[in-house]
């Protein structure tokens, strides 16, 4: 099966009412991982790269495994995205790449840390709609912005979105998902303890899909930072500055209002930090890089076929037959969105 967009993923997501994860990638084991566990759960997944990811793997390589990825296992869906465009050249070079789907962050300016105005943020995503839609590519801008900073991206504050600016926001620019800031950091040290209403503004994804019913939420620095892998990092020798994550009860009552895609780094990090570290304790005379990268591919699996079965995604890869980018740029250009 090619890559896919994500918008079709989405649209699926919805019609079923289940979210789907998107995992970041930097490496060859991380994506392996991700694919196994989509494999075995039978589930459509989104896998992402920031600009560092494609920095540090280097662009042709990125892609090219995730050609492989695609090729090894034909009967999962498996979008191709890019997190936290900083600008529309970002974006045209991943199109370019073969990427199917994008996110202009227009909440930061190209520095990935100065916050936007609004009119600047729809001026920005707005152009990359026109050209992403032009040849059938996902598009998902950023209202508000996240606390913490992760892989160079961040302004270090919170801003939570203004559910009416979010209605304004879609109707001018078109994107077809829109990541909201409701209390989320990036990076492991999230929350100090355990979210409630006052730390976590849930009703703001309540309120928004209210007002955009068939705009796809996503939720983004969505790791939930689990004890157990933690403890097991700490066991093993590592040391690990975080709190509390956020819960997988609000992930899923997100679900249920809206929220289509769900961003998860953190968690894959700690997992692969745990089972390597668990692999040199047991292991201390292997200098076979195989033996730490097969176990760094089991930490990335495990957490994934969590966090796929609690999303509700398992057993839906299967679902639907793939739009090609070139049936979805017939479908934009007809003034049609959905794939469903």
């Amino acid at each position: 099966m090619p890559l896919v967009t994500m918008r079709q993923l989405l649209d699926e997501a919805a019609a079923g009412g289940y979210g789907v994860a998107a995992f970041n990638v930097n490496n060859l084991e991380q994506i392996q991982g991700i694919m196994e566990a989509a494999q075995e759960t039978q589930s459509p997944v989104i896998v992402q790269a920031s600009r560092g990811a494609r920095k540090y793997a280097g662009d042709h390589f990125l892609y090219h495994m995730m050609l492989a990825a695609a090729e090894t296992y034909p009967d999962i869906p498996v979008a191709l995205h890019q997190d936290h465009g900083n600008s529309p050249q970002t974006c045209k070079s991943a199109i370019e790449l073969g990427f199917t789907s994008v996110m202009m962050d227009g909440s930061l300016g190209e520095d990935a840390k100065t916050p936007l105005s609004f009119e600047d943020n729809v001026s920005v995503t707005k152009e990359v709609v026109d050209m992403a839609h032009a040849v059938g590519v996902t598009v998902e801008g950023e209202l508000g912005t996240l606390g913490g900073m992760e892989d160079g991206v961040g302004s270090g504050e919170i801003c939570l979105t203004d559910p009416a600016q979010a209605e304004e926001f879609v109707e001018r620019t078109g994107v077809d998902a829109l990541a909201v800031a409701i209390g989320t950091s990036h990076g492991a040290y999230k929350f100090s303890r355990e979210p409630d209403g006052d730390i976590l503004a849930m009703e703001i994804i309540e309120d928004i899909h209210r007002r955009l019913p068939d705009t796809h939420i996503v939720m983004h620095g969505s790791s939930s930072v689990p004890a157990d892998i933690v403890e097991r990092v700490k066991a093993a020798g590592g040391e690990v500055d975080a709190g509390f994550g956020v819960p997988i009860s609000a992930i899923q009552r997100g679900i249920e209002h809206g929220v289509r895609k769900v961003n998860i780094d953190t968690d894959g990090r700690l997992a692969i930090t745990a089972f390597m570290r668990e692999h040199f304790r047991d292991e201390p005379d292997d200098w076979d890089p195989r033996g730490p990268g097969k176990a760094a591919r089991a930490g990335q699996k495990f957490i994934c076929m969590q966090r796929m079965q609690e999303l509700g995604m398992a057993g839906h890869a299967g679902d639907y037959e793939p739009l090609s980018l070139a049936q979805m740029t017939e479908r934009y250009a007809a003034g049609v969105r959905s794939t469903v």
